[in-house]
């Protein structure tokens, strides 16, 4: 394929501690403590910023952990914080990070945001999410989780007073809101920023999550697996910002993408190997019986995956995991019959789509959703970190160059005008 217009991928990379592979810190050899390091998240936005990546993108995790050292996703150090040791150490490179709309304050979450977004000079995002993770709850006070209608409700909310309070930072006025979730009069201190105020993504996967994104959101952290699953989704949160008074190119479609990658296919499936090896015995039938909702874990991994297990959940209301993780790996794993060891070697512990691979056949992955309109960009997710990303980096970014799809050096200055979003 050849890419007839000017548009260009977006590729941004999400960064959780050393990789994301369940044996992601062992299989680095890194010391534990790396990830409370400044140092380490410099060194891999500089990494980004070499290649020309769009932005370093940190999830979050407000729940307590045993040891934040020891496994994957067990975030220790706060988003905004290590974002902000990126802004000093990059001079292009977008800062998205990840908080809460459930556990989290819309003013204070506003005035942190835009303070970053005036120390980078504009390359400031924050992604939305609501969090159904239970073992939160109580550590806010909160005996049981709010249930997923509850806290779309509130995110809506949430999501609104952040915008009118960076709205009226740049326009120069006060805000009045008095609803049943908040009640917020005057200002922030700040003006607007280079930029104009961050950018707004979204990741949640529910119908809840993609009306909230198609009003909103100015790019959407997708888990598709399928593209013809990838896109539906894209064309429907397309189309919900169109029903808004939106354009379709205001909102960027960003499907994870899990890479591991090896100069030729079999060092690929090697590296892939040699992780596995290093993973607790249970991790990934743990996570996948995680995503669907279902416990494999006294099945026979060579029995064939049980139908119950990818049917539709009875009362999605009910489902207390991520919901747009679930379909995702429902129709993947409805394309054909798999048995419980394939299901789990498919997935990989993770909700979104994995390469095996060489640096082309990942070029080649992403040109054709990108060309086919499953999506505008990715993010990027390597298996280990900083080595899966210098690999990234190093040799698929230049084979993503030579197809016309990806730039060659930055041009804009802030993050909004990169992605070509108006300030509203």
């Amino acid at each position: 394929m050849k890419n007839s217009t000017a548009r260009k991928l977006i590729i941004n990379v999400n960064v959780l501690d050393f990789g994301h592979s369940g044996s992601a810190r062992a299989y680095s050899g890194l010391p534990a403590d790396t990830v409370m390091s400044a140092d380490y998240y410099a060194r891999l936005g500089r990494i980004a910023e070499r290649g020309t990546l769009d932005a370093f993108f940190l999830a979050d995790h407000p729940s307590l952990t045993n040891d934040p050292r020891s496994s994957r996703g067990a975030r220790a150090l706060e988003p905004t914080a290590i974002l902000t040791t990126v802004a000093e150490a990059t001079t292009h490179l977008g800062l998205v990070g990840t908080l809460s709309t459930t556990y989290n304050d819309p003013v204070e979450l506003a005035d942190r945001f835009l303070t970053l977004d005036h120390i980078s000079g504009g390359r400031a995002a924050w992604n939305a999410v609501t969090t159904y993770s239970a073992a939160t709850g109580p550590n806010f006070g909160v005996e049981v989780n709010p249930d997923r209608e509850t806290r779309y409700r509130r995110a809506e909310a949430f999501v609104d007073v952040v915008a009118q309070l960076w709205r009226a930072a740049y326009y120069g006025h006060d805000v009045n809101i008095n609803n049943q979730d908040f009640q917020v009069y005057g200002r922030l201190a700040l003006p607007g920023s280079a930029q104009g105020y961050p950018l707004f993504i979204q990741a949640g996967g529910s119908d809840q999550g993609r009306s909230l994104a198609g009003r909103t959101a100015n790019g959407v952290f997708a888990a598709e697996m399928v593209l013809s699953a990838a896109q539906e989704h894209y064309q429907y949160v397309k189309n919900v910002a169109v029903a808004h008074g939106r354009k379709p190119e205001e909102i960027a479609i960003l499907p994870g993408l899990v890479t591991v990658i090896g100069s030729t296919q079999a060092e690929a499936e090697a590296r892939e190997l040699a992780q596995k090896s290093k993973e607790p015995g249970d991790y990934e039938i743990r996570r996948l019986s995680e995503k669907l909702g279902f416990d494999l874990s006294q099945v026979d991994p060579d029995d064939p995956l049980p139908q119950e297990a990818i049917s539709d959940y009875p009362d999605p209301q009910l489902f207390k995991g991520s919901m747009g993780f679930r379909e995702a790996s429902v129709r993947l794993l409805r394309e054909r019959p798999y048995t419980v060891r394939e299901a789990v070697s498919a997935l990989a512990g993770s909700g979104h789509k994995r390469i095996v691979g060489t640096p082309k056949a990942i070029a080649d992955f992403m040109e054709e959703w990108f060309l086919s309109g499953g999506a505008d960009g990715f993010n990027l997710m390597p298996d280990i970190l900083p080595s899966g990303l210098e690999d990234f980096v190093n040799e698929v970014v230049p084979l993503l160059r030579k197809k016309g799809i990806f730039r060659h050096e930055y041009e804009a200055k802030t993050l909004r005008t990169r992605w070509n979003m108006p300030v509203e």
